[in-house]
């Protein structure tokens, strides 16, 4: 009984441990430092998940950075400029309906 007891506690004080870690940390990456074509060198990095979504990353103008505590700053049409390389990225959300796409 003490034993099932001890082990019922252990279960419940793990689960509750995991669960006061915020999830998005098991969304990251950690980006191991690099240099560039230019020859600059990129700092090892927390970022978040690549899911196509800029609206969810650190750097988006806005978002806080849950590892540095800093929010980022700027513009997020230019944001959105520079993600999306030289598309015109208002052109995703210019279509009513399946229908326009035809």
């Amino acid at each position: 009984m003490r034993k099932a007891l001890l082990l019922a506690l252990t279960f419940l004080f793990s689960s509750a441990a995991l669960s006061a870690i915020p999830s998005a940390i098991f969304a990251d990456q950690y980006i191991d430092g690099y240099y560039r074509k230019d020859g600059t060198y990129v700092k090892p990095h927390w970022r978040s998940d690549p899911d196509g979504d800029p609206y969810n990353n650190y750097s988006y103008p806005g978002n806080l950075n849950p590892y540095t505590r800093k929010r980022a700053t700027g513009d997020p049409d230019s944001y959105l400029e520079r993600y999306y390389g030289e598309q015109d990225y208002d052109s995703y959300d210019s279509y009513d309906s399946f229908d326009d796409w035809r």
